[in-house]
């Protein structure tokens, strides 16, 4: 593991969030063939570009390398922060697949983006609480130790996607959001939360298990208590314009299958 776990070790946390049961993976693809445009047949070797929240990115990541060495189709994934990403599809930038929140995709569907009935549930994911490597050890297993938790700290970060919003809705229910707010740092789209704890500048951070992992030099506290927990789920979309829909469906059934399961909760994830 590349980050330190206190009170949870990686086995500890991953199985809080991996307690499911895999089936129905398998999702309807009619959508492609009766609204998208006409595939083009070609003899070169097809490329599928996706862009994704970095939410995904560590899951995503390892199971298209295993896709790629099972097809014939390669892949090219781009990571960035889901508003980013938002907004780079609603300006019309080409990609064959979109991965992120799944009320984030039902926009881009309302919007005329994403093709209509192609959205594909992926994997959910839960938010957990990290501090400093070396900083001192706080008990979050209950709602009130994380409140605590949180009017102890000097300055305090959370994510701008879905989970940041939900926060902030907690806060305002303690009643403690005015007291606090000055010590809200406010981080950048694509920043990752888990990096300004690692380098000092936060001392307490909130942000997606599956962003937390991997970093170095912060210990993840744990996840949020389960009363008042969210689960951000991640779904993947089809942009109305592409026109490679049979190795999109053939990508799309890979990441959906059981053959994806181990790579998703390895990576603080559950399947759907």
């Amino acid at each position: 593991m590349a980050c330190l776990l206190a009170q949870y070790n990686s086995g500890d946390i991953l199985m809080k969030y991996s307690n499911v049961i895999v089936s129905g993976l398998c999702m309807s693809m009619v959508s492609l063939a009766t609204a998208a445009p006409t595939e083009v047949p070609s003899d070169e070797p097809v490329t599928l570009r996706i862009i994704s929240s970095m939410a995904t990115r560590q899951f995503l990541t390892e199971v298209i390398a295993q896709f790629a060495q099972q097809s014939k189709y390669q892949v090219e994934l781009e990571s960035v922060g889901g508003v980013d990403a938002t907004k780079r599809v609603e300006a019309g930038e080409a990609f064959d697949v979109v991965i992120l929140s799944a009320n984030a995709i039902d926009k881009l569907i309302d919007s005329g983006k994403i093709l209509p009935n192609s959205r594909i549930d992926l994997v959910k994911s839960g938010v957990a609480i990290a501090v400093k490597e070396g900083a001192q050890i706080m008990d979050v297993s209950s709602e009130e130790t994380v409140k605590q938790a949180v009017l102890a700290a000097n300055t305090i970060a959370y994510s701008t996607g879905p989970s940041g919003v939900y926060l902030t809705e907690v806060f305002e229910h303690w009643g403690i959001a005015e007291q606090i707010k000055d010590r809200i740092v406010k981080v950048p789209p694509g920043v990752p939360v888990g990096s300004l704890v690692a380098k000092g500048e936060v001392e307490l951070g909130f942000q997606q298990l599956s962003e937390l992992l991997h970093l170095k030099g912060i210990i993840i506290l744990g996840p949020l208590p389960t009363d008042i927990q969210i689960m951000t789920h991640f779904s993947a979309g089809v942009p109305l314009k592409t026109n490679q829909q049979k190795a999109i469906k053939v990508l799309l059934d890979f990441l959906a299958s059981p053959a994806a399961t181990e790579a998703k909760i390895k990576n603080g994830m559950e399947p759907i």
